[in-house]
């Protein structure tokens, strides 16, 4: 159970810090045959799940009119940067509602 332990804590980075509820862009490495390139996804937290090494976050976003979601792994090498555009003010851990929900209904509330 330690060495597993270990393993997990020398995966680990620095992260910068969002909640449920923020909206964030993710900056994705994407390789295309011997080419790398960074490809934004920008949306809004949905829920975290998961610890450790193990954790990972939901975005949600709207792209012409249909949703998209991707799950991603927190500690992703793929993973080049967050960064926190706008705070949520939101009191649940899961925003699945939001799903259901378009247009200004489904606007989060901004932390002042």
């Amino acid at each position: 159970m330690n060495a597993i332990r270990l393993i997990e804590e020398s995966q680990k980075r620095e992260i910068t810090s969002f909640g449920i509820g923020d909206t964030v862009k993710v900056y994705l490495k994407i390789v295309e045959g011997d080419k790398e390139r960074i490809q934004v996804f920008e949306g809004t937290v949905i829920g975290r799940k998961g610890s450790g090494s193990r954790e990972t976050f939901t975005v949600r976003k709207v792209s012409f009119g249909i949703g998209v979601e991707r799950i991603l792994p927190l500690h992703s090498p793929m993973i080049d940067k967050i960064e926190v555009v706008k705070k949520g003010d939101v009191r649940r851990a899961k925003l699945y509602y939001l799903r259901g929900k378009k247009g200004k209904s489904a606007r989060i509330k901004e932390k002042e």
